[in-house]
């Protein structure tokens, strides 16, 4: 039996629940709830473990805040034994609009400080990523609030679409490969 592990990046902490930044979470939670899974605490993060077509999936929500997602990634990574190549972490996106969604086998942390963490611990970007475009529809400086906003009343309906897309991008991920989920999802949009 083959072992994932997915990550969600996020704040812990009501104040950041419904945020654009905690989008890895909602992902991992709607994930989860989906294969009957349920998070515990546990070091560094909250834990879940489901099964998927005859695979293992360790899921975790770090819980060391955004900025140090790294020491609960590689300490997971390594207590599940999970290759590198097997990771899947995913992650809010200023440089996609609202409507795409990008899956990538490595790539650089484009100045994400949760990513910029992982790939400073791990010493590498060659990890795959599934980025949720949550647009830059921000006045110049107020990047930070953008960020840690809630969504929009007009952009709810989207975002639900695009978790449940994200659901479908992560089970293709683990049945079938990165390389047919890219093919299949990175050039849709997702709208209502």
């Amino acid at each position: 039996m083959s072992k994932f592990l997915l990550v969600g990046l996020g704040n812990i902490g009501p104040e950041y629940a419904g945020t654009r930044h905690n989008i890895g979470f909602d992902v991992l939670h709607t994930f989860v709830l989906k294969h009957k899974g349920a998070f515990e605490p546990e070091r560094l993060a909250y834990v879940a473990e489901v099964k998927f077509k005859g695979k293992t999936i360790v899921c975790i929500c770090p819980t060391t805040y955004m900025n140090l997602s790294g020491r609960a990634f590689k300490y997971w990574q390594e207590k599940a034994r999970v290759p590198l190549e097997n990771t899947l972490t995913v992650v809010d996106d200023l440089a996609l609009p609202l409507d795409k969604i990008r899956l990538r086998p490595s790539g650089s942390d484009a100045g994400h400080n949760g990513l910029k963490d992982i790939q400073n611990i791990l010493g590498t970007d060659k990890y795959p990523k599934l980025r949720f475009g949550i647009g830059n529809n921000y006045p110049r400086g107020m990047q930070a609030d953008f960020v840690l906003g809630k969504w929009r009343k007009e952009e709810e309906t989207q975002v639900k679409l695009k978790i449940e897309k994200c659901i479908e991008v992560i089970e293709m991920f683990f049945s079938a490969g990165i390389e047919q989920a890219m093919a299949t999802y990175n050039n849709i949009s997702v709208k209502p």
